[in-house]
């Protein structure tokens, strides 16, 4: 990536303890990923597409969970999200690759892996039914990491935060696109960012929105900004998962 990039200290934190970060890895994992996209479009009626996150802290946030990572998993599947994305960056998040291993072996759900990808052997820390790679983070390695992703059976979520990520993304192939409310050069979060965005997506590709989604009004502004689904955090674990989960799906 590009070192000039303007990012907030906490970002730059996180990316030079991800390149720190042992990638010896071993073998390529392959997978036979249970669809994302197929399970977003399943949320029918007044059921809305959430993908609930798995986060026991974070940089911008002061609180933290030791709660089992499966009985959240599973809290949030019972509340009605489609799908869960677990983070497994250990230094900053409190995640790790045993937690969504443990996750995915017990949710019928896709499984989302939220880390700070840089390189191929990243990959294969673990396996998962869809990966987080982030345009800003990857730069001329988009494209690779894209097919690398595909290579191994799982499905590349690639995040943009303005027009130029979202050029440079279509352009890579992505087919599944997240649109991050959250602008990592200042950590503030502006819901506008999909509304601006998301008209700019071909109609053949999936959108995510991502950070900012805290209450059923933000999740139905996001759907009709045109997002396919929601990926919501902070505002499922500040609680009880299951009740906070159903808020945010309707169900």
């Amino acid at each position: 990536m590009n070192d000039t990039l303007e990012l907030a200290p906490a970002v730059r934190s996180i990316l030079d303890a991800a390149r720190r970060r042992d990638s010896t890895g071993g073998e390529s994992v392959a997978v036979e990923p249970r669809s994302l996209p197929r399970a977003l479009a399943a949320a029918t009626g007044d059921r809305r597409p959430v993908i609930a996150e798995v986060k026991p802290t974070s940089p911008t946030t002061d609180a933290h969970r030791d709660d089992d990572p499966v009985a959240l998993a599973r809290g949030m599947v019972a509340g009605g999200a489609v799908a869960v994305s677990v983070l497994t960056e250990p230094e900053h998040f409190g995640g790790s690759t045993a937690a969504l291993r443990r996750v995915r072996g017990a949710v019928d759900v896709p499984v989302l892996r939220k880390d700070f990808v840089l390189r191929e052997a990243h990959l294969d820390a673990v396996a998962a039914d869809a990966v987080l790679l982030v345009v800003r983070f990857l730069e001329d390695d988009l494209g690779t990491m894209v097919e690398a992703t595909r290579d191994r059976g799982m499905q590349p979520l690639v995040e943009v935060h303005d027009r130029e990520d979202l050029d440079r993304a279509i352009d890579a192939g992505a087919t599944l696109i997240g649109i991050n409310n959250r602008d990592l050069a200042r950590l503030e979060v502006d819901l506008g960012t999909v509304e601006r965005l998301a008209p700019h997506v071909p109609e053949d590709v999936t959108v995510i929105a991502e950070s900012g989604i805290e209450s059923p009004a933000d999740a139905e502004r996001m759907l009709a900004a045109g997002a396919d689904g929601l990926l919501v955090g902070s505002a499922i674990m500040d609680g009880d998962v299951a009740a906070n989960t159903r808020a945010v799906t309707g169900t």
